[in-house]
């Protein structure tokens, strides 16, 4: 998906006229904007080992699992050669271990989704733990089970103290739902910042204004495009706890997707999918939209928050 963004993508809005998006897009009635349902999440964290060696830890939580999760790993930075070879391992049983050979490193997996509890999304909020280790050292832990994660911990290693550092450097979730309008989440753009409440809308503004779309923050609206049929991909510059957050949008399918007058040069995708994009600058880079290869393959790494979301009627 973020390739073919970075393919598509244009600094200036393209203008269509009114008759190509006409009948298509957002729900055009700001009083029953329906929220969509998130059934997806891919968290992907970046792990240091002792020895200094880096991996890719990337964990999906989907409802299709009946709330069992995916997992790889994979060397860092990566590379176009090994980028293919990594398993993907899916764990549907409530608990268990499993032990597998990735990237010429010993993965463990140990988790105990027995008392999880979940809010509206696949993923567990409480009771639960998850714990990953490569080569017999910490290498991800999740979950609240503090009890249970120690004496996992001890069991493996041996007396020298790991020193491991986990940073999450990428999270895509994805939403479902007939139609839908308003997409809600929560995210930490830096390790010492706070957890914040994000809402997307998008909806039919007053006269002359066409279909809006507006971002909130904490409650706080911190982006708001007009015309959004013209204006349907774009940027703008978001300052949070001290870190300047590019947000990007590409909205072009919710459109004209399944818009026969739509041009033949229109994306290949038949998904309806509307694309927002929120990415801390790392300086490294000054390209707005990555390639999700080219992203990994960058030695440091901001965090970016992507949403997939369903905006038009299935057939």
């Amino acid at each position: 998906m973020m390739k073919n963004i970075g393919i598509c993508f244009s600094e200036q809005a393209v203008k269509v006229s009114n008759s190509h998006y006409s009948n298509h897009g957002f729900s055009s009635s700001s009083n029953s904007n329906p929220t969509s349902i998130q059934h997806a999440v891919t968290c992907t964290h970046k792990v240091k080992l002792s020895n200094g060696k880096q991996f890719l830890i990337n964990l999906t939580w989907s409802n299709p699992l009946n709330h069992g999760f995916s997992i790889s790993v994979s060397d860092f930075p990566v590379s176009s050669s090994n980028n293919s070879q990594n398993p993907v391992i899916i764990l549907q049983k409530a608990r268990g271990t499993k032990t597998l050979v990735s990237s010429g490193s010993r993965i463990e997996v140990y988790w105990d989704l027995c008392r999880a509890q979940y809010d509206s999304g696949p993923e567990p909020i409480n009771g639960f733990y998850i714990v990953v280790l490569v080569n017999s050292e910490p290498g991800l832990i999740l979950g609240d089970m503090e009890k249970e994660i120690s004496e996992i911990k001890k069991r493996v290693s041996d007396a020298r103290p790991s020193r491991y550092i986990i940073t999450l450097v990428s999270r895509t979730e994805y939403f479902s739902g007939t139609n839908c309008s308003v997409y809600s989440t929560r995210a930490k753009f830096r390790d010492a910042g706070v957890c914040h409440e994000i809402m997307i809308k998008c909806c039919l503004g007053e006269e002359l204004e066409g279909q809006v779309l507006c971002v909130y923050i904490d409650k706080k609206r911190v982006v708001q495009v007009k015309r959004l049929e013209w204006n349907f991909r774009g940027n703008q510059n978001i300052f949070l706890d001290g870190v300047l957050v590019d947000f990007m949008w590409d909205l072009h399918d919710c459109f004209f997707i399944n818009n026969p007058t739509a041009s033949s040069s229109s994306s290949s995708s038949s998904s309806g999918n509307g694309v927002f994009l929120f990415r801390t600058r790392s300086g490294l880079d000054s390209r707005l939209w990555l390639e999700e290869k080219d992203c990994f393959q960058l030695e440091k790494l901001g965090f970016s928050l992507l949403l997939i979301c369903a905006c038009n009627n299935p057939d």
